[in-house]
């Protein structure tokens, strides 16, 4: 990847940092929720790109991470909302997740597809807390929600896993 010239404000190794630490955790959050691996590489360089312009504005009220996860939450609403990705075939399979080592057990792959078709507000709260493992707080931060609508949603989001796994899956 080639260098961004942009703002002092934001030095290009904190750019080279942002990239080494968190690179495969945004593609894999941004696959999850457009379902297609080249809009989610769109939206990680995106988010980016939208980072390194705009680091004057970051506040110390939250971590990086947080807010750079605030920022790609955003970049795929917005690409999700576009006319053109709406009318793209986005069935997903587990084999088709960035970073896969390996084959996914049976009642992982149903529990990720599950995941991967939750409404989109119960979606960013599972992905943020069991993918990434944000905090309730950082997951508030990140969405711009009060902390007990992260814990509703992520109450919601448990039933409707349970129920769609039949009530079978228990976490190891």
């Amino acid at each position: 990847m080639s260098v961004i010239k942009g703002p002092d404000s934001a030095p290009e190794e904190k750019l080279a940092q942002w990239i080494h630490d968190y690179q495969a955790v945004l593609l894999r959050s941004c696959y999850l929720y457009l379902q297609d691996r080249g809009l989610a590489e769109d939206a990680v360089q995106e988010t980016y790109l939208k980072a390194y312009q705009h680091w004057a504005s970051f506040r110390a009220g939250s971590s990086e991470k947080t807010w750079l996860f605030r920022i790609a939450i955003n970049t795929c609403r917005d690409m999700r909302r576009s006319a053109w990705f709406r009318h793209r075939d986005r069935r997903l399979t587990p084999d088709m997740l960035p970073g896969a080592q390996a084959s996914f057990a049976p009642r992982d792959e149903r529990l990720t597809l599950l995941v991967a078709n939750l409404p989109r507000k119960l979606k960013e709260v599972v992905l943020l807390y069991y993918y990434q493992d944000f905090s309730v707080t950082e997951i508030a931060q990140a969405l711009s929600i009060s902390q007990s609508s992260v814990s509703g949603r992520l109450k919601r989001a448990r039933e409707a896993l349970r129920r769609g796994m039949g009530g079978v899956y228990e976490k190891e």
